[in-house]
């Protein structure tokens, strides 16, 4: 007998939200009652992945972790809505309601646009892009010509492929054939030393079958997780996604003695391997002024900008010879400036030709001019916290900003001035707190209106949640 499927659910159904909408109420009605409150405001966000709610979560017993159980009634409500987003091929949704002491609810759902990336645990915006597949400027670094740099004098493909033989005679190697089909797909031919550790191993899964321990012998020989010669990839800077809001507070640097080039990611740099804790290896094809073609670097996954050299050589790499471990310490001002209470201590000290991005955080004293950046060749980003601005105006002298990030109350200047930066690609509303979408999306909406982009849409549902338990 078929197994009878549950109803579909529209994410426009009233009866769609309303289990999250009890627990919501349920879980902020104390607090409204203390505070005198008749009407309960409460807001959200659910997507595929997650969700962000203000619920409580409660205390497991002494000597017991958490369980889902604990929270069933909360994952159920949850689901309920993940279903409806599917089906109706929405990734996320942020919400706000309003609740009347009859359990009148007026809901308003918030979004998506294609040209508004998801807050992170708000109901609130992420960035506005104002551009449509805009990049920011790290991420369109390419890097500089290395001509002459050269393989490191270690750099021995047929001592290393000797080696790898004696530590693994049963190994099936790559054919000639199959590595051109490698070299074909990535579009550039793979270093010697590469192709000689693929002769030994091609390292398929379907060669080790179920045995584990033949490969793990692979990668002990190689001394990381090797991939196959069918999964080796370019680490472009596509490969590496940053939200736009964190991406534009970035910096490409690569100093006159750096070994690696600082890039986000390089047509130069070609994954081989992982070394079991997320982090890519990768051949460096576009050393920095002082590498060599061919060294091993680290693409580490929780840095957004810049590689680890590991080795001068695959060879090197292998036979696990030290290196000096030269590092670079640059004199010169940073091209990312944070001023706040605990950093650089004002705008006039982080000016300087090179600066890129200003960050303005925290600050207990007077607000800043931005009159000692005006006229920066460089400064691409400004990022604000709430009142640290003397005079939000001074930012429509900043003729070359692609990124722009500041409170509601900034940006309501800008806006009734007229003073929008149009060089602009991007820019972020920073919400604190607890603070009601609403006025914040309405803010979102105008500025995407001044690039003619997609706007957030407002869907509003009306329903009764009944009493309050």
């Amino acid at each position: 007998m078929a197994t009878q499927r549950p109803p579909r659910r529209s994410i426009d159904d009233f009866a769609t939200w309303q289990p999250v909408l009890k627990l919501l109420r349920a879980a902020k009605a104390g607090k409204a009652a203390e505070a005198g409150t008749e009407s309960i405001q409460v807001t959200g966000r659910i997507g595929h992945g997650g969700w962000s709610l203000a619920l409580p979560r409660p205390t497991p017993p002494r000597g017991r972790a958490a369980r889902t159980e604990d929270i069933q009634d909360e994952i159920d409500a949850v689901e309920r809505v993940q279903t409806a987003l599917a089906e109706a091929g929405v990734h996320d949704v942020s919400f706000s309601a309003a609740i009347d002491p009859a359990g009148t609810a007026v809901l308003r759902l918030l979004g998506p646009s294609p040209a508004v990336e998801p807050g992170i645990g708000t109901a609130h915006p992420g960035a506005l892009i104002l551009v449509e597949d805009a990049l920011p400027e790290p991420w369109r670094r390419l890097p500089d010509p290395a001509h002459e740099a050269g393989p490191a004098s270690s750099a021995d493909p047929e001592s290393l492929e000797r080696t790898l033989r004696e530590r693994l005679p049963d190994a099936i190697g790559a054919t000639e054939e199959e590595i051109v089909a490698a070299e074909a797909r990535l579009g550039v031919r793979l270093p010697e030393e590469l192709r000689a550790l693929y002769r030994v191993t091609r390292a398929r899964w379907e060669d080790w079958g179920d045995d584990y321990e033949a490969a793990e012998g692979v990668f002990a020989a190689v001394r990381c997780e090797l991939s196959s010669v069918d999964e080796l990839y370019i680490a472009e800077a596509s490969t590496r996604h940053c939200r736009w809001e964190f991406a534009a507070m970035e910096a490409v640097e690569t100093p006159p003695d750096a070994e690696v080039q600082g890039l986000v990611g390089s047509p130069g740099w070609i994954v081989f391997a992982e070394n079991g804790g997320g982090d890519q290896l990768a051949v460096d094809l576009t050393p920095g002024p002082r590498g060599h073609t061919g060294q091993i670097i680290l693409i580490g996954h929780e840095e957004s900008v810049g590689a680890e050299l590991l080795a001068d050589s695959l060879t090197d790499w292998v036979l696990d010879r030290e290196r000096s471990g030269h590092r670079h310490r640059s004199e010169e001002p940073p091209l990312v400036a944070h001023v706040n209470h605990a950093s650089i201590r004002s705008v006039r000290e982080a000016a300087h030709p090179g600066l890129e991005v200003l960050s303005i955080g925290v600050w207990d004293g007077a607000p800043f001019s931005l009159a000692p950046v005006t006229g920066l060749p460089r400064l691409r980003t400004l990022s604000a916290y709430a009142g640290t601005l003397a005079d939000p105006l001074e930012i429509a002298e900043l003729t070359g900003l692609e990124f722009l990030q500041l409170g509601p109350q900034d940006w309501r200047v800008l806006l009734d001035a007229g003073a929008v930066p149009r060089s602009l690609s991007a820019a972020c509303i920073t919400a604190y707190g607890g603070q009601d979408p609403l006025p914040v999306v309405a803010i979102a909406n105008e500025i995407l209106a001044l690039w003619d982009r997609p706007r957030i849409v407002q869907t509003v549902l009306e329903g009764n949640l009944g009493p309050l338990a």
